[in-house]
């Protein structure tokens, strides 16, 4: 696919939008202008709308998330380089770039099979490399626990015990969650073992968050 000046022109624009919108880190911003976002969109009616600031539908009945969520759920993880991130939801993998471009060392699991399969493959030929899981994200990732951030893109019914579990000490999990209409967006910080500061903030709408511990298991 190719990505032309018009492209990055659009992604420009989209840069603006989303600063506009209150994100300040401008390593987030500057990845956004960087990512092609046209590459993640498997319907080619919709790659005229790919720098709106909009969710658009990748299969299997997920999304590709607006830019401003990615945006805000990236800068509420604060990660710096070289820290161990874990992403519950692969998903398109745009999310998982953004994480990359910020220097995370990233693990991110995938509950659906064709999109796990679809973007560990995609992923690498733009030139990201992660670690790439298939499972549920619900019971985190135990084995390469503990995590310094952990960020659940899919809206959750409750917060799961496990990925608490597998944060450390001083580490962060930034989450949506709520009924299958809206959910607040927490972040929890885990200060001492069994003891979390919780913080909330706006209301935003994510896909379900499937598995045990998710809609699924309820």
């Amino acid at each position: 696919m190719e990505d032309s000046y018009r492209h990055k022109g659009m992604r420009r624009q989209l840069v603006k939008v989303v600063r506009s919108k209150g994100i300040k880190d401008e390593s987030i911003l500057a990845a956004i202008g960087k990512i092609p976002r046209h590459f993640f969109l498997m319907d080619s009616a919709l790659m005229e709308h790919a720098y709106d600031d909009k969710a658009f539908p990748i299969g299997e009945g997920q999304t590709i998330s607006q830019p401003y969520t990615v945006a805000f759920q990236t800068e509420l993880l604060q990660v710096k380089p070289g820290e161990k991130v874990l992403e519950i939801g692969t998903g398109s993998g745009y999310q998982a770039i953004v994480l990359l471009e910020m220097g995370a060392k990233l693990y991110t699991i995938e509950y659906q099979k064709k999109l796990y399969e679809r973007t560990k493959v995609f992923l690498p030929q733009l030139g990201y490399k992660a670690n790439f899981f298939y499972g549920d994200g619900s019971m985190g990732l135990k084995r390469f626990a503990p995590y310094d951030k952990i960020i659940v893109t899919a809206g959750a019914p409750t917060v799961p015990t496990a990925l608490i579990d597998q944060l450390s000490i001083g580490g962060m999990l930034v989450i949506p969650v709520g009924n299958a209409k809206t959910q607040k967006m927490l972040r929890l910080t885990k200060v001492a073992p069994g003891k979390l500061r919780k913080e909330e903030f706006h209301d935003f709408k994510f896909v379900p968050l499937l598995g045990e511990d998710g809609w699924k298991g309820k």
